[in-house]
């Protein structure tokens, strides 16, 4: 079984929500887990993973995860917003996963509003974690088609093309499908089929 995990999907794909429901379900079952939480992210809670199905679990908030050792007894470490560590936390969740019996399973984006891999979630995919994609649909009205970006919006609702990768908070934000994205960012109007 792999012991490094990456969960990534859009905003609004149920990550935060899953990754409660895995700490849930195995602490029920005597098995130690562990949440994790970056310093970054302070959108709802600081101290807290939530998510936006009503459901939240306490974290431990870490700024970096260099020097950071799991309890002896945990079986599960569980990472919410990965992508807000540095590549250097990843190489930090490898040593843990090869060198421990705990099974490793982070949860974030991959790409950012500028169709970026953000560097830590390219750790994950440069050190060979499993990926798992998590789904969900389109955020524009009528579209079905699988999110796989994200548009940012300026306070007057216009796409902003540039600017730090990393902006917390999700009022500005929307998941679209590739033709959306297309359409909005770079003004391709491509027809739908």
């Amino acid at each position: 079984m792999a012991k490094l995990h990456f969960h990534y999907g859009t905003m609004s794909s149920s990550k935060s929500a899953q990754l409660i429901i895995n700490a849930y379900n195995l602490n029920n079952q005597g098995k130690q887990t562990e949440i994790i939480k970056p310093q970054t992210d302070n959108r709802f809670s600081e101290d807290k993973v939530n998510s936006r199905v009503g459901i939240s679990a306490n974290a431990t908030v870490l700024k970096t995860l260099d020097g950071y050792a799991p309890h002896p007894d945990t079986k599960m470490l569980l990472i919410d917003e990965i992508q807000f560590f540095a590549p250097s936390d990843i190489d930090a969740l490898v040593r843990i996963a090869d060198n421990t019996p705990i099974i490793v399973m982070c949860y974030g984006l991959m790409v950012d509003s500028n169709e970026q891999i953000f560097p830590a979630s390219r750790r994950l995919v440069e050190v060979g974690a499993k990926l798992h994609r998590m789904e969900s649909t389109c955020q524009m009205p009528g579209c079905m088609h699988l999110a796989t970006h994200h548009l940012r919006f300026d306070a007057n609702g216009r796409v902003v093309r540039a600017g730090a990768q990393i902006a917390v908070g999700d009022s500005n934000y929307k998941s679209v499908c590739r033709m959306h994205y297309n359409r909005m960012y770079y003004g391709k109007n491509e027809k739908t089929k």
